[in-house]
C-alpha cells in the first residue's frame, strides 16, 4: 500500500478511536452539530478510493462509511465507532507489515 493509503488508514483510525471514547466522542459530535460525522464520511470515502487504487484492504473504511451514517443513533453510533476503530487498527497493523508483490 502507498504511503498515502497508510496515512489515510491511520488518520481514519485515530478519528474513529476519538469518536469511540465514551461521552467525550458523543459530546464532540453533538457540540459540533454532527459535522464530525460528515467529515468522517468524507475521510473514509477518500481513503476507500486511494486504497482501492493500491489494492489494499478497504473493509475498515467501508465500515467507517456505514458508521458515519448509523452514528446518528447515540448508543449504536458509539458501538459502531469502537468496532470500526478496532477493524482499522488491525488493518493498519497488517498493511504496514505487508509487502506488495505487484509493485517494486
Amino acid at each position: 500500500m502507498s504511503p498515502l493509503g497508510k496515512l489515510l488508514k491511520w488518520i481514519t483510525f485515530a478519528f474513529e478511536a476519538f469518536l469511540a471514547l465514551p461521552l467525550v466522542g458523543g459530546l464532540f459530535v453533538v457540540a459540533n452539530g454532527w459535522a464530525p460525522l460528515g467529515i468522517a464520511f468524507v475521510l473514509h470515502a477518500i481513503a476507500v478510493v486511494v486504497i482501492l487504487r493500491d489494492r489494499g484492504p478497504i473493509i475498515g473504511n467501508a465500515l467507517g462509511i456505514i458508521t458515519s451514517i448509523v452514528a446518528l443513533i447515540p448508543f449504536v453510533g458509539w458501538v459502531m465507532h469502537a468496532i470500526t476503530a478496532i477493524v482499522l487498527l488491525v488493518e493498519g497493523i497488517f498493511s504496514s507489515q505487508r509487502r506488495n508483490r505487484y509493485y517494486p
